[in-house]
């Protein structure tokens, strides 16, 4: 484990690879200036691949006349670290802006992406869902992922039943509706669909290291703390006799990610916060919905900061928890990844990051990993 750690520093520079058609886009590589690809929890994948471009003397273009990046082709984006490679973005080519500049020589292709829920995007659907038998949001999920040819993450949420739902709409619209109506999180991310809570909980990924000496993976880091954030959502319910709605207060229930929670005020100076009802919106969903609110809310400790890449040696992934080492006992420990923008250029690779956290207090353990890097 010791020779694991040293040898962590001697990295060779990460490569993006890029396939299009499940084929290596060898040829263009010398040409291909930035690749920058930005994923978060609550927006779509998307990439942008920036050419250099050169006219022969028989007038062809050595990119956009390769007719290899063109609309709708399947493209797929990793990250190469030595013989090992992570997945970055999947999906396809969007749009192909070729730019013709009073200089030749600045001429540029950029190729737009998006991630898999671009081809659920395309079709506008009308359906009734349980219709004839009440459904259940397993149900239809299932059903949507696998006319799209995805699978669904086997830790999705189970989401709520007795379901007689109207779609109006495309796939993935109509799914991240059902996703916001249960309080949930909807991910699409290489061939396979998340339809469930935040994963608070899962395995964190490799940590993140500040101020660690020669181990160290982050350039540059902030972290500001909220408190004027509520503590509890307030939802109004029908009445049960009488004219008067029930009013129900609802806390975050998710797991903490630190020792302590961070409250945003002090005692006799809880902030509440009202959510409007929706229409018809049934009890059930008004409540996951406050749910989920609240949760969001409760993340008031949040971080931004920008990886060396290859010094860190993995994709890191949102949605998934880590853990950020070398800030201090109040600060450090386990943060989740809301968003993550990766950058491959000739500065290397890049990871641009947004963290959030519902805890203070540092609950990673040995840290004397930072002090022995410190010293090196």
């Amino acid at each position: 484990m010791l020779a694991d750690l040293f040898s962590e520093r001697f990295r060779a520079p990460v490569e993006c690879a890029i396939e299009v058609r499940g084929r290596p886009i060898t040829s263009l590589y010398p040409f291909l200036r930035e690749a920058r690809v930005e994923m978060s929890r609550d927006r779509v994948g998307v990439a942008t691949l920036v050419f250099d471009t050169r006219r022969d003397e028989s007038g062809r273009w050595t990119v956009q006349d390769a007719e290899v990046l063109a609309p709708w082709e399947p493209i797929l984006i990793e990250a190469r670290f030595g013989q090992r490679t992570e997945e970055v973005l999947r999906g396809f080519v969007r749009e192909v802006r070729a730019d013709y500049p009073e200089d030749m020589g600045t001429a540029r292709v950029t190729v737009s992406c998006q991630d898999e829920s671009l081809a659920m995007d395309r079709e506008h659907v009308r359906r009734v869902w349980g219709a004839e038998v009440p459904t259940s949001d397993g149900v239809l999920l299932a059903e949507i992922a696998a006319r799209h040819g995805l699978a669904v993450d086997p830790t999705s949420g189970a989401g709520l039943s007795g379901l007689v739902v109207p779609q109006d709409s495309s796939d993935i619209r109509f799914l991240r509706a059902r996703a916001e109506a249960n309080g949930y999180e909807l991910l699409v991310r290489g061939g396979v669909i998340y339809f469930g809570p935040m994963r608070l909980d899962a395995e964190p990924q490799p940590t993140i290291r500040v101020y660690a000496g020669l181990d160290t993976h982050c350039r540059a880091l902030s972290v500001t703390t909220d408190g004027h954030r509520p503590n509890t959502v307030a939802v109004d319910l029908a009445p049960l006799s009488g004219a008067e709605p029930r009013r129900q207060e609802v806390t975050p229930d998710l797991p903490l990610l630190g020792t302590r929670q961070a409250h945003g005020g002090r005692e006799g100076r809880d902030f509440t916060w009202l959510l409007t009802r929706e229409g018809a919106v049934d009890e059930e969903e008004l409540l996951a919905r406050a749910r989920r609110k609240v949760n969001d809310f409760s993340l008031r400790v949040r971080a931004e900061g920008e990886l060396d890449g290859t010094a860190y040696g993995h994709v890191l992934k949102v949605g998934q928890p880590v853990g950020v080492d070398g800030v201090g006992e109040w600060l450090g420990g386990i943060y989740y990844v809301d968003a993550v923008t990766h950058v491959f250029s000739h500065e290397g690779y890049r990871q641009g990051l947004r963290l959030l956290r519902n805890a203070y207090g540092d609950n990673l353990g040995g840290g004397a990993l930072n002090v022995l890097g410190g010293l090196l």
